[in-house]
């Protein structure tokens, strides 16, 4: 594959669109039709690299010689999954869970070209200590930011890494949903000009 393929992201999220734009390379985007359940006894990595995989593969079996990128993030502190909120009663109960505690984000990433059965696909997992939070501090951030789209109630690109003691991580882009840096390495051995 020498000549880079047609690219397509297989996700309706706004935050990997925008990651991927800062690469420089064309794509389109193809939301895949998933239903993203929770499989029986499956950890919180397995299922985001599955669901990473799945997404990819859906894509791909309706664009055989396109590289399609797949990608998925779970979200856990202790044994709890951190959902996506969906309003602001549950991204004030996550950060109410979350104020002292850690979370890990385990961010997997898929590349497939299906007719060249080519797969590549990596983890990347970001510890996350929130700081001790006061019910009026967790208010005013819901209220401003309105992270209901989310895992973990927060988004660390803005206001949301004022909640935050430390973060542990080897890809900063990781858990902002898409691991660029495994990325743009996976893209560039396929013949894509990043930078």
């Amino acid at each position: 594959m020498t000549v880079p393929r047609r690219l397509i992201l297989a996700s309706g999220s706004r935050y990997r669109r925008a990651l991927l734009e800062r690469l420089g390379v064309a794509f389109s985007v193809e939301p895949p039709a998933l239903e993203e359940a929770h499989a029986p006894r499956e950890s919180p990595p397995d299922r985001a690299l599955r669901l990473a995989i799945a997404k990819a593969q859906a894509i791909a079996a309706q664009h055989p010689d396109a590289v399609v990128i797949g990608s998925d993030q779970v979200a856990a502190a202790a044994s709890t999954v951190l959902d996506k909120p969906g309003d602001a009663a549950g991204a004030r109960a996550q950060l109410a869970q979350l104020s002292g505690a850690t979370a890990l984000f385990h961010t997997a990433c898929a590349v497939l070209v299906a007719a060249e059965r080519f797969r590549a696909a990596h983890l990347d997992t970001t510890r996350v200590a929130f700081r001790a939070l006061s019910a009026e501090e967790i208010e005013r951030y819901v209220a401003r930011e309105q992270p209901f789209d989310c895992a973990g109630s927060f988004k660390v690109e803005a206001l949301g890494v004022s909640l935050l003691e430390r973060i542990e991580s080897s890809d900063p882009t990781g858990l902002i949903g898409l691991p660029l840096i495994w990325l743009a390495a996976t893209l560039r051995a396929l013949g894509y000009p990043v930078p």
